[in-house]
C-alpha cells in the first residue's frame, strides 16, 4: 500500500491532472475552513464578557464595545500597556486605546504599509485597497512604523525584546490577510504571557484571520480564551491563559 501511494503521487506530479481541479479546490478550501470556523464557534460553551451571536446586521462600531468590556474587566485604563496594532488604517482603534489608557509609561505602536493592502484580499479588495495616510496623533506615547511587517516588526522586536517580555501586551490584529496575521503571531509568540491580549478585527473570515489563528494555536500549542465576540465573531478578543 505504501508503494502504491508513492507511485500514485509521483504520477500525479508528472501528469499535472489535478490542476484541472484548481477552481473547485479553491472552493473546497473555503468550505473546509468555514466548517472549521463553525465547529470552533459551536464548541465554545464558556460565557464571554460580550457576545452578540447571532445577529443579522453588522455594525463595525461594536468593536469599541468589545474593547470597552475588556478594558473595564481587566482595569486597563491605568495599567502600563504595550499596545501593538497591525493594520492601522485611519487609526480609529489606535486612538480609542490611546484615549482610554492614561498611564504615561504606556507605549502604542502602529504597523502599516500606509500604501494599502500588499496583496489581494478575497474577491472584493485588490492590492493597494484601503490606503490611508499616517494618522495625525500628537500623543508622545504613539509610534508608527511604515512598511511591510516583515521589514518593520523584526527590528522592532530586536530593539524592544526586554520590554516585550516584561510588559502587558495587547496585540490588535487588523491586517486582514492570512500571511500578515500568521507572520505577526509567529514572531511575537516568544513574548506572549498569561494575561496578554490578542484582538482580531476580521476573525470570522475563514481563509484569512481565522485560518491564521487556527494554524497558530495548533502549531504553537498556545491557549487563548475568548473574551468577547461581536458582529458574529467578526471582531473577537482573546486573553492568553
Amino acid at each position: 500500500m505504501k508503494k502504491i501511494n508513492r507511485i500514485t503521487k509521483d504520477f500525479l506530479l508528472r501528469l499535472r491532472l489535478t490542476q484541472l481541479l484548481q477552481l473547485p479546490a479553491s472552493l473546497f478550501e473555503f468550505i473546509y475552513h468555514l466548517n472549521a470556523l463553525i465547529r470552533w464557534i459551536y464548541s465554545k460553551k464558556q460565557p464571554m464578557l460580550l457576545n452578540d451571536f447571532f445577529t443579522l446586521s453588522r455594525n463595525h462600531t461594536k468593536r469599541f464595545e468589545g474593547f470597552k468590556a475588556v478594558a473595564e474587566h481587566l482595569r486597563l485604563a491605568d495599567a502600563e500597556l504595550i499596545y501593538l496594532e497591525f493594520g492601522v488604517a485611519s487609526g480609529a482603534s489606535f486612538r480609542w486605546w490611546l484615549q482610554t489608557n492614561h498611564n504615561a509609561a504606556s507605549t502604542f505602536h502602529g504597523f502599516d504599509t500606509f500604501e494599502g493592502l500588499p496583496e489581494n484580499w478575497g474577491v472584493f479588495y485588490s492590492k493597494g485597497a484601503m490606503k490611508f495616510d499616517l494618522p495625525d496623533i500628537a500623543d508622545r506615547r504613539a509610534h508608527f512604523y511604515r512598511g511591510l511587517f516583515q521589514d518593520t516588526l523584526v527590528p522592532f522586536i530586536r530593539d524592544h525584546a526586554d520590554r516585550l517580555r516584561a510588559g502587558q501586551l495587547i496585540l490588535h490584529m487588523d491586517a486582514d490577510l492570512f500571511s500578515s496575521t500568521l507572520f505577526t503571531l509567529s514572531q511575537l509568540y516568544p513574548y506572549l504571557k498569561p494575561g496578554d491580549l490578542i484582538l482580531f478585527d476580521e476573525f470570522n473570515v475563514p481563509r484569512h484571520e481565522f485560518k491564521a489563528y487556527k494554524i497558530f494555536t495548533d502549531c504553537y500549542h498556545i491557549s487563548l480564551k475568548p473574551l468577547y465576540a461581536v458582529n458574529n465573531y467578526y471582531q473577537t478578543g482573546f486573553i492568553v491563559t
